[in-house]
């Protein structure tokens, strides 16, 4: 099946208004259970489904990476440098003690939090980082739990660390999702070196699934360690940066990076190759061909891309309540276009269409999430980054 390409055909103008401090009545009433006090305005926006509202929740954080939310509201979030930080109330605590030394290095540092599920009664969180080692920088992932006051880490132990590291400063990935059984998958792009991503002897360029412990879930492809790295589930990746379940169906998605072009979105697969270098829908940036062309026998197709590209930096897949209309619908960061994708799906899962939100209000999108009252949070990949939430706008 060919997939589904984004032309550059402008879909829908967006109307931006500013909510001044001092609201109607009903306005505050809405805006009083959720908006810091901190925040001191925030701004409609007209989408083809309604009016959204765009509050910021917090501003201040150098380059944030990720944001979680906790049990009983406050936000957890990564900051590239290094840093993890909780944002409660519109306040942003001091750096967390105890986090694992990070090499903030080209597109490298601090990356993805992901709460375990038992979080509420066990603390226990993962995160994704560059680290220093034997050859230059790499993808490690980590488990850790979040001491009682929230001021540190403790336990801390090292469950994955990629087998080559290199002096490369790109595409370190690296997100991370849960499965329902608790494992662990996650994406390392192929650190500069497209080549890397065909080998399956090679933890870059791929989609990586390991049990919480660091062990290899036996329902791996190459989980006998014969014909590649036992902890690889998918190859032929550039530079995933976003990976989410389907909590209806369980379908694991991902948003990868192209060049100058080829963004993708996939559905990875066990021991399927995705084609990079070989196969790709985008040029070099000098505006050279890549590889042999868009297809060939045993690689996949995306299910969607891009052309020219928009830097995906996260995927999220909307399941809620406040925005019933986009119930099925994937969000895409972007950091390139500074937007919000939000891609329809039919019955089938088949992308249908593109809306695009928020263009160049914000600055680059780094994360999106939905959070558990169906709203989504956002945060912006700047020196002075922040964190937005996004919902339903009031009726007047």
């Amino acid at each position: 099946m060919r997939p589904v390409r984004w032309t550059e055909t402008k879909l829908s103008e967006i109307r931006v208004t500013l909510v001044p401090a001092v609201l109607p009545l009903a306005a505050a009433l809405f805006l009083s259970a959720t908006l810091p006090a901190a925040a001191q305005q925030a701004q409609e926006f007209q989408t083809q489904t309604g009016t959204v509202l765009v509050e910021t929740l917090a501003r201040g954080l150098q380059y944030p990476w990720a944001v979680e939310v906790m049990p009983g509201g406050a936000l957890i979030v990564t900051e590239r440098p290094g840093r993890l930080r909780i944002l409660r109330e519109g306040k942003l605590s001091p750096a967390i003690r105890g986090v694992p030394d990070v090499a903030e290095y080209g597109q490298g540092g601090l990356l993805d939090v992901a709460l375990d599920p038992q979080f509420a009664t066990n603390r226990t969180l993962y995160l994704t980082l560059s680290a220093r080692g034997d050859g230059g920088y790499g993808t490690v992932l980590v488990r850790a739990t979040l001491s009682d006051d929230q001021r540190m880490l403790t336990d801390v132990k090292e469950v994955f660390r990629m087998n080559r590291f290199t002096r490369a400063g790109q595409h370190f990935g690296s997100r991370i999702a849960i499965d329902r059984d608790g494992s662990l998958f996650f994406g390392i792009g192929d650190r500069g070196d497209g080549e890397r991503a065909q080998d399956p002897r090679d933890h870059a360029g791929a989609i990586l699934h390991i049990n919480a412990d660091g062990s290899i879930p036996a329902s791996n492809p190459y989980s006998g360690g014969t014909e590649g790295r036992a902890e690889i589930w998918s190859k032929g990746h550039r530079n995933p940066q976003g990976i989410a379940f389907d909590p209806a169906d369980g379908k694991l998605l991902t948003v990868e990076h192209g060049a100058r072009g080829g963004d993708e979105v996939n559905n990875p697969q066990p021991g399927k190759n995705y084609g990079w270098p070989v196969i790709t829908y985008g040029k070099d940036y000098s505006g050279a061909e890549i590889g042999e062309g868009t297809a060939k026998e045993g690689m996949e197709q995306p299910l969607y891309y891009w052309d020219p590209s928009i830097a995906p930096g996260a995927l999220a897949v909307y399941r809620g309540n406040m925005f019933p209309e986009w119930n099925g619908n994937l969000l895409i960061a972007a950091l390139k276009y500074q937007l919000l994708a939000r891609l329809e799906r039919d019955d089938t899962g088949a992308i249908t269409a593109e809306e695009r939100l928020f263009d160049g209000e914000f600055g680059r999108i780094r994360d999106v999430i939905v959070a558990p009252d169906g709203a989504l949070l956002m945060v912006t990949d700047e020196q002075n980054g922040a964190v937005l939430r996004v919902s339903k706008a009031p009726t007047q």
